[in-house]
Formats: C-alpha cells, sequence, structure tokens
C-alpha cells in the first residue's frame, strides 16, 4: 500500500472534520431520520429520502477520511530544510514569465489541496513540474488554457 503525502496542518485540518462530522452531523441526521421516520409512511417522505441521502454522504466523508489518515504519510514542511529546492511542503514563490504576476503556493497532499487558499495539489501539473527545481529556475507546463511559464521567485519551508 502506497502512503500518500499529507502536511501536518492538512493532517489537523481533516481531523477536525472527522470530529465535527462524527460528534456533531452524524448525530444531527440520525435525529433527522428518526422525527422523519415518525411522520409515517418511508415510501412517500422526502424528509425521510432527504435525510438518508445526507447520512450516506457523512458515512461516505468519514469513510474518505478515515482511510486517508490511517494511509497518510505526515510531513511538517517546518523540519524540511532542501536548500532553496522546491519539495513537497514548500511554500513556493513564483513569477508568471508572460504577465510578471506573481503567485504563492503550498504544495500539499492530493486530499488537502484548496486553489483559493493556494494549496496546490502534488499531482497537479504545476506541481509535477516545479519538484525539484531551485530558487531562481525557470520552468514551464501544459495547463488546461495553454502553456504556462513561471520562473521560481522563493522557497520557504515554514
Amino acid at each position: 500500500m502506497q502512503r500518500a503525502p499529507m502536511t501536518k496542518a492538512g493532517s489537523e485540518r481533516l481531523r477536525a472534520e472527522l470530529e465535527q462530522l462524527k460528534s456533531v452531523q452524524r448525530p444531527k441526521i440520525i435525529a433527522a431520520i428518526a422525527e422523519a421516520r415518525a411522520h409515517g409512511d418511508l415510501s412517500e417522505n422526502a424528509e425521510y429520502a432527504a435525510a438518508r441521502e445526507q447520512q450516506s454522504f457523512i458515512e461516505g466523508r468519514i469513510h474518505t477520511i478515515e482511510a486517508a489518515l490511517a494511509t497518510a504519510h505526515i510531513i511538517d514542511p517546518a523540519t524540511l530544510n532542501a536548500g532553496g529546492k522546491v519539495v513537497f511542503g514548500a511554500l513556493v514563490e513564483l513569477e508568471d514569465s508572460d504577465s510578471g504576476d506573481k503567485v504563492t503556493y503550498r504544495i500539499v497532499g492530493d486530499l488537502e489541496a484548496d486553489i483559493k487558499q493556494g494549496l496546490i495539489a502534488v499531482s497537479s501539473p504545476i506541481a509535477r513540474a516545479m519538484i525539484g527545481k531551485n530558487e531562481g529556475d525557470s520552468f514551464g507546463f501544459n495547463a488546461p488554457g495553454g502553456e504556462r511559464n513561471y520562473e521560481i521567485v522563493g522557497v520557504r519551508y515554514a
């Protein structure tokens, strides 16, 4: 079984979500199902069907998070010292070679990726293109909108 990399912060967020699902959401759904069941005929009870669907979603999410945490290889970026090299967990500042726009991304595990927060998955095309590169290097990759080129301006491991 291959262990997927995950940052320490990402594992803590998933553990918090898991606790929320188990201690708050699951009991709430169980109560909603019991209430809907008390209304009588289940075959035509929309509240019951919706509650069961929500329960299925929550149980699936709980299973996904537990499986991910059980097989995760937790990496604390603060303990890394790769000497300016882009590695998993690194916070990388990039400059677009065409527009000059600067962006900052942290390379994280697949389950913790969130582009709005600047967290990109290690399996994404941009992360795969920059892993192993050093501060000052340029690289290109194929994005959905075409070829993109960036220069690595800075690499931090905090």
